[in-house]
């Protein structure tokens, strides 16, 4: 506990944010590291290192992960949008960068190495894109002289150019997807939201065009036939797990799916762990995107309602994609699973994304309505 007495920033932090999300999503964290021991070691195995090999570097990128997330929890949202701004400058300097001297995987240039790391600066992109177009959508509505919206747009385009030059089909629609909500919740017109609508089913049907690899995912997911193997050995295993599953080190099927520790591990969970465990997992992220929407909806401030959802929205949409190509719902995607799938780019990516919403959800003079006269906020008691 806290002594009320207690002026510190540490204490007017923990007496600020909101706990329950806290403690939440470090048990998501945790249940990364659980996940990583059932569906790493065979991958690792089969690639001819280590056994614990990926568990180790997994463990490695939780703990820088799990301070930054605390870390960025304490900042203000003014800091919160200042700190989106060189992030995301740094971010698209390295995306330009990964373009020319980036490392080519399976046709694909999304990953730099810096100091010895691999790092896709994709990732760390993401949030900050999401607070800065939040906060140009709210100085829209607040100051109709500056073009916010035209800005907003002109950062959406710039990001997609360089996301479809990885290329990156993904990562443009999970983006897209998020920009298009904040376009929404913003209040925009209902004749740029239909015009926006076309535009990306423009987008889509350019990618099946032009894209060879997204047209073949597509086809693959819709006759069944080519190589599918990854996604139907994954359903196998889930089908394989049950309700309570094969017991912890005991799934088999999880051995022969590549990207187990990655692409797959809800489908390792399910194997091991049964559909009752993945219905418990889901329910945890759930409540944790339930929790920040429920928050967003009580803000005032149009900057922080708008940042909280987007930042919410775009950990649901990532979660969701991962899931839904586990269970054969969409075509396969390599996108991972917060705080779940191994990646120390995503991993610290996800922290610094649920550290802004802690940050802009905690407790403020605004949101507590108006103190009685010689208190502040600072610590809740008479000024001296």
């Amino acid at each position: 506990m806290v002594s009320r007495a207690d002026t510190s920033r540490l204490a007017e932090w923990w007496r600020t944010i909101d706990r329950l999300m806290l403690a939440a999503v470090l048990f998501l964290m945790l249940c990364g590291v659980l996940l990583s021991f059932a569906a790493s070691p065979a991958v690792a195995d089969r690639i001819g290192v280590d056994t614990f090999h990926f568990i180790k570097r997994h463990a490695a990128f939780l703990a820088p992960a799990a301070m930054l997330f605390v870390g960025v929890s304490i900042l203000s949202p003014k800091q919160v949008r200042r700190a989106s701004f060189v992030l995301f400058a740094i971010s698209i300097l390295l995306m330009l960068a990964t373009l020319f001297v980036g490392a080519e995987v399976k046709g694909s240039r999304r990953w730099i190495v810096i100091a010895g790391f691999s790092l896709q600066p994709s990732e760390f992109m993401k949030p900050a894109f999401v607070v800065i177009t939040a906060w140009l959508f709210a100085e829209n509505s607040r100051r109709p002289d500056i073009p916010g919206n035209l800005f907003a747009i002109i950062l959406f385009a710039i990001v997609a150019a360089l996301l479809m030059a990885q290329p990156d089909f993904g990562q443009t629609m999970l983006v897209g997807i998020v920009w298009g909500a904040l376009f929404f919740l913003a209040g925009m017109p209902w004749l740029w939201i239909g015009g926006l609508g076309a535009l990306a089913v423009t987008g889509l049907g350019a990618a099946y065009t032009f894209f060879p690899h997204v047209a073949g995912r597509i086809d693959r997911f819709l006759s069944g036939e080519g190589d599918n193997y990854q996604v139907e050995t994954g359903r196998e295993a889930i089908i394989n797990g049950g309700w309570l599953g094969q017991g912890p080190g005991e799934g088999t099927v999880k051995n022969i799916i590549p990207d187990s520790h990655a692409d797959f591990p809800f489908a390792v969970a399910a194997e091991e762990f049964g559909i009752i465990a993945c219905i418990l997992l889901v329910s945890l992220f759930a409540f944790i995107v339930l929790r920040g929407l429920n928050h967003a909806m009580k803000e005032k401030d149009p900057y922080v309602r708008l940042a909280v959802s987007g930042l919410v929205t775009l950990f649901a949409i990532q979660s969701m994609i991962n899931m839904m190509v586990n269970l054969q719902l969409m075509p396969a995607k390599g996108m991972t699973l917060p705080f779940i799938s191994y990646g120390g780019s995503s991993m610290i990516s996800m922290a610094i994304c649920m550290g802004f919403v802690l940050a802009l959800t905690r407790k403020r003079p605004d949101k507590l309505g108006s103190l009685p006269y010689g208190f502040t906020m600072r610590a809740w008691r008479p000024a001296e």
